[in-house]
């Protein structure tokens, strides 16, 4: 009998490279920087939701989803990471919360997406599109059962219109924007990651 029997190499390689843990670090914190800028309209929004979709596109499904789930944790414990320099489990608990707790949805929805269908462009905006939806609809339950809590019953067509209904177009801008510079930076990436 062989007792000098070893596993295959691909058994020893650890889940996240160092690479993958710099990439993530480095988007954690583009996501948090997206989320300080305010861009001044009829309704005021912010780029995070610009910065999950291109996080999500550049780093992949996996990596991405860990980059997401990474900021909101660090939101969770108080680093001021969330849209005006807030932090804290209250802003996640708070009605508008279940919005950002849905990015973690939006980029399993990329990653779903990358796995089943590839990563061309077309399946690349059909999984951020495909995941916004998802976004909005896990957010807007959570808007509101918080809200009818806190402040009473509150319409699904009144929640939309507060919540989901002004940020549509801002948000439409912010995938084909993410999506034309995944097209762009994404080989950039990959040959940065073959040095």
């Amino acid at each position: 009998m062989n007792s000098n029997t070893s596993t295959p190499a691909t058994n020893n390689r650890p889940a996240l490279s160092i690479n993958d843990l710099t990439l993530i670090a480095l988007f954690t914190a583009v996501i948090a920087v997206c989320s300080w800028i305010s861009i001044p309209a009829a309704v005021p929004f912010t780029l995070q939701t610009f910065a999950v979709f291109l996080t999500a596109g550049l780093l992949g499904g996996k990596r991405g989803t860990i980059t997401v789930i990474v900021y909101i944790l660090l939101g969770a414990i108080g680093v001021p990471v969330f849209s005006g320099f807030t932090g804290g489990i209250g802003h996640l608990l708070g009605p508008t919360g279940g919005y950002i707790i849905g990015f973690i949805f939006s980029a399993l929805v990329m990653w779903f997406a990358e796995n089943r269908f590839g990563k061309s462009l077309r399946v690349l905006a059909a999984s951020m599109i495909v995941g916004l939806i998802v976004c909005y609809a896990f957010g807007t339950a959570w808007f509101m059962t918080v809200y009818t809590r806190e402040s009473g019953a509150i319409g699904l067509m009144t929640a939309l219109g507060w919540c989901v209904f002004p940020y549509i177009i801002p948000d439409a801008v912010k995938i084909a924007v993410a999506v034309i510079l995944c097209r762009r930076l994404r080989p950039v990436l990959t040959g940065m990651q073959a040095r």
